[in-house]
């Protein structure tokens, strides 16, 4: 095995002059399933292609794009493993000083909209050579979105980028399609069919009114958010392969053209893809840590895709709702193959995906399932057609449970606690085996009209979950908690209905070290509610917190036992007039260090 080559050195140790295709990203290199970048470059070697990286790259000239030359079909462009903008800034828009990307974990690697001016280097660098791009910065900015950053509605990236197509969600089908009719020689400008690509046309697209969508245009849905939340919901409701229309908005005289989804891998597809010979590691040109990696070395992606459809969550919209799971002898293979590396420990971080208790669930009826309109297989409730039996993936745990050299499996990733109710199986073995003292779930809020908003399952189906994990922790001996999530800020949501969250939580006897301030990024549903002030849904206005010191305040009442919030949490107790709770909510906290003069120095 060997990395993907960096330098023209690593060109030449293969006997290459020129690369077929080269991918610029926003992340550092490290060669592991879990980004993106590196898994399609491998993807396209095992096809064949000549693929080079370049990581990183600074964005002020053009010469550090022209480090590994003109590829002969194309560059493949992405931000990285996040929308670079939520890489750099703080849900109160403040700059962060930290990149878990980049090595030494600094800030300022790449720039701001970096699939933007990453495009724009190339073209300067090379007028003539397309340019494809693509990742979640993409991918969830196809369209004409809301910016939180710069609280205005943008037209779709192409537009901005000036790249010459997109491909949107998971990149293996459309990008090889692509790249194996280039390589063919057919020009990229005259590909318009391929799933899972958006281009900018002036022509009308091809097909009818039972094969095209056009939904409200970049004008229409800057100047009426009422038009903004009818464009949403038309483009969730295209998210089905089997049954989505290609969709059309208009921008100005020219088009944007999403072709409908690519269809979801296989499950033999994606043993081939997490069979590839990665390094998983970092490429040894880096000599300071990088955070990202050190979180996910040990893990292992089980598969992809939720059909959770969570309000403030874009997954669904990148990687599809349709689960795409590997098959165990597959997760034992890298099992193994971890277990030869020579910095494992016998520890593994996580087995799962986006949600863990998802993996080897489908829908069962197939008929239903290819005009299915959907945005959640759970909510308001459990879909009737859908498949929990848990027996895969209790097959699965214990099989990587069992594995030599293996003598800790975590399951790290989120679960969905509400499906967990009728996967019994996967339930005792979670708490039984892989729950290292605390297991991190997600209710997000406890207010019924607020968890209705999320397409969260609400207060009483986490209480029953609480009861169940407890009885089956003492009924194994063990000392375990569980630690919630929770988000401050999001639509719906108001100071009032925050402090009963406090209230509850610290009835419950909950201590919370985490809030997640509600950021409305590209693509969700929450940050459409966030910028039309109406839930699409059911058309009724929602309250938006949405100046800094609302959000503040939201997020102080729950961190109740910590000091330096003790200011916030009596002012907003004010606001409320519910001074008469203080005693209840801050009993146990913490108060604030006072500022003692230093004593005189002696002599």
């Amino acid at each position: 095995m060997s990395f993907i080559p960096i330098t023209r050195d690593d060109m030449a140790k293969r006997g290459w002059d020129e690369l077929d295709v080269i991918f610029v990203s926003g992340d550092a290199y490290i060669d592991h399933p879990a980004f993106g970048v590196p898994l399609l470059a491998r993807w396209l070697e095992s096809h064949g292609f000549r693929v080079g990286i370049i990581a990183q790259p600074d964005w002020r000239s053009k010469e550090a794009f022209m480090s590994l030359g003109q590829p002969r079909l194309c560059f493949a462009v992405s931000s990285g493993a996040m929308d670079s903008m939520v890489a750099h800034y703080t849900p109160a828009r403040k700059l962060r000083h930290d990149d878990a990307y980049t090595p030494g974990n600094r800030h300022g690697a790449r720039p701001n909209r970096a699939t933007i001016i990453y495009t724009s280097r190339l073209k300067e660098a090379y007028r003539d050579v397309p340019v494809i791009i693509g990742g979640i910065e993409a991918s969830l900015r196809r369209f004409a979105h809301f910016d939180f950053w710069e609280n205005k509605v943008r037209r779709s990236i192409l537009f901005d980028a000036k790249a010459d197509l997109l491909i949107y969600g998971m990149g293996e089908r459309p990008l090889l399609e692509l790249l194996e009719r280039m390589r063919d020689g057919q020009p990229l400008r005259t590909i318009r069919d391929v799933r899972g690509t958006a281009y900018i046309s002036r022509e009308p697209a091809v097909g009818d009114a039972q094969t095209v969508q056009e939904i409200p245009s970049f004008e229409e849905v800057c100047a009426d958010t009422g038009k903004f939340g009818e464009a949403f919901s038309l483009i969730t409701h295209e998210q089905n392969p089997s049954c989505a229309h290609t969709i059309v908005q208009r921008h100005g005289d020219r088009l944007l053209v999403c072709v409908a989804p690519a269809f979801p891998l296989s499950t033999p597809e994606m043993d081939e893809v997490y069979a590839l010979p990665f390094e998983k590691a970092p490429h040894p040109c880096y000599r300071e840590q990088i955070p990202a990696w050190e979180q996910i070395k040990t893990s292992i992606t089980s598969h992809r895709g939720c059909f959770g459809g969570c309000a403030f969550c874009a997954i669904a919209m990148h990687q599809g709702r349709t689960i795409q799971s590997r098959s165990v002898a597959s997760v034992a293979a890298e099992v193994t193959r971890l277990a030869d590396m020579p910095w494992f420990r016998g520890s593994i971080s996580d087995v799962g995906g986006p949600t863990a208790n998802m993996y080897g669930l489908y829908c069962r009826d197939e008929v239903a399932h290819r005009v299915c309109r959907r945005e959640s297989c759970l909510f308001p409730k459990i879909c009737r057609h859908l498949a929990v039996d848990d027996a895969q993936a209790v097959t699965l745990l214990k099989k990587v449970r069992d594995s030599p050299g293996i003598r800790h499996v975590a399951v790290s990733s989120g679960v969905r606690y509400d499906l967990m109710e009728r996967q019994p199986g996967y339930f005792r073995e979670l708490v039984g085996h892989h729950v290292s003292g605390l297991l991190k779930v997600a209710p997000e809020h406890f207010a019924e009209h607020v968890t209705t908003l999320m397409h969260k399952p609400g207060k009483k189906a986490f209480e029953s979950f609480l009861r169940r994990f407890a009885e089956e922790t003492r009924r194994i001996g063990k000392q375990q908690q569980v630690v919630p999530y929770l988000i401050s800020g999001h639509p719906g949501c108001s100071l009032s209905d925050m402090l009963e969250l406090a209230l509850s939580l610290k009835r419950m006897g909950f201590r919370v070290e985490q809030v997640q301030d509600f950021t409305p990024t590209p693509g969700t549903l929450s940050t459409c509610m966030y910028h039309t002030g109406i839930d699409p849904a059911s058309g009724r206005k929602v309250h938006i917190p949405r100046s800094d010191r609302e959000k503040g305040l939201q997020k102080a009442l729950l961190l109740w036992h910590q000091p330096a919030e003790r200011g916030k949490i009596m002012e907003a107790l004010r606001e409320l007039g519910r001074e008469d709770v203080a005693g209840e909510l801050l009993a146990g906290a913490g108060t604030p260090k006072e500022r003692r003069p230093k004593p005189p120095r002696r002599g």
